[in-house]
């Protein structure tokens, strides 16, 4: 059976972009894309990065095979659980990686 890969989408609050990168590198994932200073508005409130809502958010991207999605949702959770702060993974299938 082939291995699947999951494109990974993770929006964390800025100031959390450290804590994320290090628990990507516990889990063996060493290649990823960053967005700092993305804006936004959704469950965990505004991010827009102006003076009345000052905090932003940063998007990472990376490409994992299937199980270590699954690890890496569970590590994500498990953080965020303890430490009180808010993160998001979104994942899709990935056909082709050329």
């Amino acid at each position: 059976m082939e291995d699947t890969l999951k494109l990974l989408m993770i929006i964390v609050e800025s100031h959390c972009r450290e804590q994320l990168e290090v628990l990507l590198q516990h889990k063996g994932i060493t290649g990823y894309t960053e967005i700092p200073g993305t804006h936004g508005i959704g469950s965990t409130g505004v991010r827009m990065g102006s003076s009345a809502h000052p905090e932003t958010s940063s998007i990472f991207f990376t490409v994992v095979e299937d199980d270590q999605a699954a690890g890496l949702k569970e590590t994500i959770c498990s953080f965020c659980d303890a430490s009180d702060n808010k993160m998001r993974m979104i994942q899709w299938g990935v056909e082709e990686v050329a």
